[in-house]
């Protein structure tokens, strides 16, 4: 197994770290949502989910451009989209609620 990173530039240990990272963030939304939903006892998606999404999505959208992965690249592509939109989503509801919560004063 040691002897497969002999022949690896530091140049590519570097993107296999890349990769290894990616992976890291991507799987801890599954861990943050598991727990989540453990603490309110019913099955939820947290905020933080969508954003550990996009960090993961992004660095392995990196890391695929990088291999040349075209279904690799392509999956990661269209997971962007939709962490993206979740997001905005999101956004969009704080800021309604918010707005909702203090209305403007009259004049």
């Amino acid at each position: 197994m040691l002897a497969w990173f002999d022949d690896k530039s530091h140049w590519e240990l570097l993107w296999i770290g890349v990769g290894f990272f990616g992976q890291a963030l991507f799987s801890m939304r599954f861990l943050l949502q598991w727990i989540a939903s453990e603490r309110a006892r019913k099955s939820i998606v947290p905020e933080l989910f969508w954003y550990f999404s996009l960090a993961g999505g992004v660095t392995l959208f990196a890391y695929a451009v990088h291999r040349e992965d075209p279904v690799f690249t392509a999956g990661q592509g269209l997971g962007l989209v939709i962490y993206l939109r979740n997001i905005w989503l999101i956004r969009r509801e704080k800021r309604e609620r918010a707005a909702a919560a203090d209305p403007p004063v009259s004049r």
